[in-house]
């Protein structure tokens, strides 16, 4: 009866935000990428002062990477919000992750070179949800069992997103922290698997939005000082993933899951 009840609820809140739901989806999971290109523009001198002292590069090669990453993200922000291009928009934003996991050292830093590979699974869902049956990138590539290119995008997509929960897990000894994991751990796995894909994908999205609230409040911080930078930049990261899971939440697991099987038995 609970189950019922469950997917009930789902399916009413599915109906009531369907039309809107893939925009808010796309809003935020840009949102970093926007955020981060508009730095760029504010404090133009320290990041160029930032990445010509860090690789000493000279003013010129600082300047030609900080303008780059400022017009990718903001033309591939402005392409995946307008819906023109997504394709080209998402593979320019995939490149200026790689490049800047290069250039600020973050293949070397766990967390954040997981936070950057689940930026890359929203990607892949956003190029996944553009993808149409009819017009595609991959044209004239074979499929496996009937599994389209898309439907391995939105695998790829959901695994990767999962990253971004693997660093918030702690390793405390007390009882709330260990219910935290368990039920963390379970829902990451609902999602990796697909099975109940929609009802896990969205719990994780409230989970994420309160714990996002309270761990990343930078409006409470003055502007001037570090931490500031720093918990604005974790809020929008962890606003991209949850924009990601938002999509999850529209386009469904895909043919690459337990709930897609299950129609089949």
């Amino acid at each position: 009866m609970s189950d019922v009840g469950c997917f009930g609820d789902e399916d009413i809140f599915l109906r009531v935000t369907k039309r809107y739901l893939p925009h808010v989806a796309r809003l935020c999971l840009v949102s970093t990428f926007l955020e981060d290109g508009l730095r760029m523009w504010l404090q133009w001198h320290e990041q160029r002062d930032y990445i010509s002292m860090s690789w000493s590069c000279g003013m010129v090669l600082a300047t030609i990477f900080v303008l780059f990453n400022m017009l990718g993200q903001i033309t591939g922000c402005v392409l995946v919000l307008t819906r023109k291009f997504v394709p080209y928009a998402c593979f320019g934003l995939f490149g200026i992750i790689f490049l800047q996991t290069i250039v600020y050292n973050i293949m070397w830093e766990l967390k954040f070179l997981m936070r950057n590979l689940a930026l890359g699974g929203g990607l892949m869902l956003l190029l996944a949800e553009s993808r149409s049956e009819g017009k595609s990138m991959f044209a004239g590539v074979p499929t496996a069992g009937g599994n389209s290119p898309r439907q391995y995008m939105q695998l790829g997509g959901r695994i990767l997103l999962i990253l971004m929960f693997m660093t918030l897990l702690r390793f405390n000894a007390d009882a709330f922290t260990i219910f935290q994991n368990f039920f963390g751990l379970a829902l990451m796995l609902l999602v990796t698997i697909g099975f109940k894909t929609k009802l896990a994908a969205l719990t994780l999205f409230f989970w994420l939005l309160i714990v996002n609230t309270l761990q990343n409040p930078f409006w409470k911080i003055p502007s001037y000082r570090p931490l500031h930078d720093f918990l604005k930049y974790d809020f929008f990261q962890t606003l991209s993933v949850m924009g990601g899971l938002l999509l999850v939440v529209a386009l469904g697991p895909g043919g690459v899951s337990m709930d897609e099987h299950k129609k089949k038995w």
